[in-house]
């Protein structure tokens, strides 16, 4: 049997499981919040058109807003200022979106220590079990901070010394930018650096080295717990704006079982 009928036959006997790792957007879902000295993100928002109704007798529709970076979203190059000559959402090359993933799984750590950093070391230990990161794929941390994402003040985790979530050390965004083989970090927080980033040196480290590298970000993630350490497929598929510095994504996981 050739290689796509094979792959089809797979998915509808369910030897190959597609694990949604989508957070579903709607109004309650937790947005980031700047200093209140910068233009803040929208939250989701819908407009109903017509609904059966005189406005529309046969169909229901909807206007949406949202911000780019909303809910379950990549990052582009273009997002931050180290990047800003790089590529927009729209033109992420599609084998990007599409390519295999490891997850490195840290939930133990950030339950104890909701500013828990991951270093090179961390990357090191695992890929000394585990085995190598893969060329071109995605590296996912899992953190269990998907089951706080129905409440907003959960979700950011915020005190009047500022937020507090895991994300990555300084060197290690670096490492992950210029040595590591992936194309792309995902992870399940509201943005893919610390909730104290802002005071890291750079500040917003993994955001600086991983768009001035080209490489892209995928956050908002949920149900990382569902997924073996490696043998991930991973489809990102982000909505195409053109100039946009991110968008809206649908990511899903394929696992053999």
């Amino acid at each position: 049997m050739s290689l796509l009928p094979s792959l089809a036959e797979a998915l509808t006997s369910g030897r190959i499981e597609i694990v949604d790792l989508t957070a579903p957007l709607s109004a309650d879902t937790p947005v980031i919040q700047l200093p209140p000295e910068f233009a803040q993100t929208a939250r989701f928002e819908l407009e109903e058109l017509s609904r059966y109704d005189d406005r529309g007798p046969a169909w229901y529709w909807n206007n949406i807003r949202t911000g780019e970076h909303t809910g379950t979203h990549l990052d582009a190059p273009n997002h931050w200022v180290t990047g800003k000559d790089g590529g927009d959402v729209a033109s992420v090359p599609p084998a990007r979106l599409v390519a295999p993933a490891v997850v490195l799984d840290f939930s133990a750590q950030t339950a104890d220590n909701p500013d828990f950093l991951l270093e090179v070391e961390h990357v090191e230990r695992w890929t000394a079990e585990h085995g190598p990161l893969p060329d071109g794929g995605w590296l996912l941390y899992r953190t269990g901070w998907d089951a706080r994402s129905a409440s907003q003040q959960d979700f950011l985790n915020a005190d009047e010394a500022g937020p507090h979530t895991p994300g990555v050390s300084p060197a290690c965004a670096r490492w992950l930018a210029e040595e590591a083989p992936i194309v792309g970090f995902g992870v399940e927080t509201v943005g893919t650096d610390a909730g104290a980033a802002h005071s890291f040196d750079p500040p917003f480290p993994c955001h600086a080295a991983l768009m001035g590298s080209g490489k892209y970000g995928l956050t908002q993630l949920q149900n990382l717990a569902q997924l073996p350490p490696t043998g991930v497929l991973l489809i990102a598929a982000p909505l195409p704006i053109v100039t946009g510095s991110g968008a809206p994504a649908r990511v899903l996981a394929l696992v053999e079982r």
